[in-house]
């Protein structure tokens, strides 16, 4: 005989409760995804991706590269390490009670994914994102030292090792990144 497994659902404001020990938590679908604290690779290739986006994004004035979450409530809360947001949804000016559940447009979301939290990024995360309304998401693998490409409406990864041009409709040129340039020393 079978036994159903029930998995424990949380909300957002669970993770209030949950301690300040490094690990990343996340809710999808109020699953809760617990990743280890990120390694100095994957820091490193997060700083590089925000360098290049907000070089490109700022002297536009029409959006922003910043770590962030993508948070509907009651029960999604995702942390892809580099978050582009459009400058509209900043209109009113950012307070400290800001809530990142406040944003309801993105134009890319990037997770960096290690070996502990690749099948999450892929099967799991980069889904999510998509099925929110962030329009690209990119999964840089740190083992392949590679891009994984997903655009909104698309259903398989695309795989890049040389370069991953993005261009947002609303800006005139389009962005061209060399994936080795991410991990060179």
């Amino acid at each position: 005989m079978l036994m159903a497994v029930t998995v424990p659902r949380y909300t957002i404001q669970d993770l209030d409760s949950f301690p300040d020990d490094g690990n990343r938590y996340e809710l999808l679908d109020g699953v809760l995804l617990v990743t280890p604290a990120p390694a100095p690779l994957h820091q490193r290739v997060v700083a590089r991706l925000l360098v290049v986006l907000n070089a490109y994004l700022s002297p536009t004035g029409k959006a922003e590269a910043l770590p962030g979450s993508v948070e509907i409530e009651p029960n999604l809360h995702l942390e892809p390490d580099v978050l582009v947001v459009p400058a509209g949804e900043f209109a009113k000016g950012l307070t400290v009670e800001t809530s990142w559940s406040d944003i309801r447009s993105w134009w890319l979301a990037i997770e960096v994914s290690g070996t502990g939290s690749v099948v999450y990024d892929r099967d799991h995360k980069g889904p999510a994102y998509l099925a929110v309304g962030v329009r690209e998401f990119w999964r840089v693998d740190l083992q392949e030292e590679c891009v994984y490409l997903r655009q909104s409406g698309g259903r398989e990864e695309i795989r890049l090792a040389e370069r991953v041009v993005w261009h947002p409709p609303e800006l005139a040129n389009p962005l061209s990144i060399s994936i080795p340039s991410l991990f060179r020393m």
